[in-house]
């Protein structure tokens, strides 16, 4: 008999997590909008998370070395995701803070404080919160090892340094002096993510691996949807 669940929807009714990991400029973001555009899921930015705490450490004047400040500043933190057909806005506090979140100097900001354990664990028990009904794609660098390891579908996304650096420039070539300065800088967040004692950023054991190094973003989305398909087709087929 054919299952009739909707798209993107088990056959007992519960719609999936989608946790896709990967380094800085590996396109995670984008096709984490465009998957759930596709399944009308919930997409849950935690980079954008991150990105607000670092902006109002820079605006509070907080050291971002100051781990006990920091996770002590999250505690009093009210951050909102609102979709919008462009992409999710950034509420914080109830402030749009959006367009400010994409400097360079938040972006690394947000790479420093990351480091810290006490603040990834606030992070991890607000995504954790999020996206507990399910319906959601969640996009980080821990959400298949740390945030959500039962995650239904996990996907590492990656590419070559040098495309994701070329990738990054194009995104913002104002704000960088050369390109060559902008990979040098994803190389040393990339060193920072790698080593870190807490959530260090590693494919979960069972995540998919898709490099888009020489992929287009048509190739990368059809990959993905064939991952995520091929788990909805498995879950059927075992309460069949």
């Amino acid at each position: 008999m054919r299952d009739e669940s909707p798209a993107g929807m088990n056959s007992g009714g519960r719609k999936l997590v989608i946790a896709i990991d990967g380094p800085a400029g590996s396109g995670k973001s984008t096709l984490a909008a465009l998957l759930a555009r596709r399944y009308g899921y919930t997409n849950i930015e935690t980079g954008s998370m991150y990105r607000a705490l670092a902006f109002k450490a820079i605006e509070s004047g907080l050291s971002l070395d100051d781990e006990r400040a920091l996770a002590a500043l999250a505690d009093k933190l009210r951050i909102e995701l609102v979709p919008h057909p462009d992409g999710n806005r950034v509420l914080l506090d109830g402030t749009d803070v959006t367009e400010r979140l994409r400097s360079q100097a938040v972006t690394d900001a947000a790479s420093k404080v990351s480091v810290h354990p006490a603040v990834r664990e606030w992070m991890v028990a607000a995504q954790r919160k999020m996206g507990a009904g399910g319906g959601i794609v969640m996009e980080g660098r821990d959400i298949g090892t740390k945030v959500f390891p039962d995650a239904e579908v996990k996907i590492f996304l990656d590419a070559a340094p040098e495309i994701r650096g070329t990738r990054r420039f194009q995104q913002s070539p104002a704000e960088a002096a050369h390109e060559a300065s902008v990979v040098a800088e994803l190389q040393a967040r990339d060193q920072r993510d790698r080593t870190r004692a807490n959530s260090p950023l590693v494919p979960a054991p069972d995540a998919v691996l898709i490099d888009s190094t020489y992929l287009t973003l048509d190739q990368v989305l059809a990959r993905a949807v064939e991952v995520i398909e091929a788990k909805l087709g498995q879950m059927t087929s075992s309460r069949s």
